[in-house]
């Protein structure tokens, strides 16, 4: 038992330094302890290994590790992607050509939303090497709140009483049950939601629901740099944009 428990730990801390490698286009060994939590000689055995297996090779600087085209052959048995993203993924892509900022497209993992599809490889304005698989709050982040504000009541309700038993800061806000559900009142009046200032400030989303007749099947949403636009400029110049790609997925699915 010992010894399996043991494989099973270094099969986990592969995978968790995988995922951390995945999040920047180099990361250097520090920046990756930070991340993983993982004692540095760790990192350097499972680096070396990837090295070896042509996963991995070294940046320009030491210290510095790059993915390499490799890590794609992972994912080559992997078939299942949701119909909504399917009809969702080459009419966001367009967009973000049009316009050069990301998007994302989110769907509901339990007590969050999963980014399922996004377009930051399409983007030369983004922050994020790749946002696949982040689980964005339902409370405080766009694509989360677009979702759980125009959702039945019922499923709404039952949301909100999951992510009371979070214990993740950003879910804090599902405490206070007036703030939460005055946030889903001005999310509903406006038609988008937006992301809690307080997360990630460097930069904002702005986020609409996509309808499959009278559910919410998920949400995309678009980032942009706070410093490059005002919140009013986004609506104004992008909104009506999604919107429009929003109602194109809804009318396919």
């Amino acid at each position: 038992m010992p010894e399996r428990d043991s494989s099973i730990r270094a099969v986990e801390r592969a995978i968790t330094l995988l995922r951390a490698l995945n999040q920047m286009p180099v990361s250097t060994l520090d920046g990756l302890h930070q991340l993983t939590l993982l004692p540095k000689p760790t990192l350097i055995r499972l680096l070396r290994t990837f090295e070896e297996l042509g996963l991995v090779a070294r940046g320009g600087r030491p210290g510095e590790y790059r993915l390499l085209e490799g890590v794609n052959a992972l994912n080559s048995g992997y078939h299942h992607v949701p119909r909504v993203v399917e009809i969702a993924a080459p009419l966001v892509r367009a967009l973000t050509e049009e316009i050069k900022w990301p998007i994302a497209v989110g769907m509901l993992d339990v007590d969050a939303l999963v980014v399922r599809y996004s377009t930051i490889p399409y983007s030369p304005l983004s922050l994020l090497h790749s946002s696949i698989n982040m689980r964005l709050s339902l409370v405080s982040r766009a694509l989360g709140r677009a979702y759980l504000a125009f959702c039945a009541p019922e499923e709404q309700a039952m949301l909100l009483e999951v992510v009371r038993q979070s214990h993740h800061p950003e879910d804090r806000l599902a405490q206070d049950r007036e703030a939460v559900q005055t946030m889903i009142a001005q999310t509903r009046e406006r038609g988008y939601a937006l992301r809690d200032t307080t997360v990630r400030p460097v930069s904002g989303t702005i986020a609409v629901p996509v309808m499959a007749k009278e559910f919410v099947a998920a949400s995309i949403g678009l980032t942009w740099f706070s410093s490059a636009l005002t919140v009013e400029k986004v609506v104004e110049r992008y909104l009506g944009q999604l919107q429009d790609v929003s109602r194109r997925i809804s009318e396919q699915l």
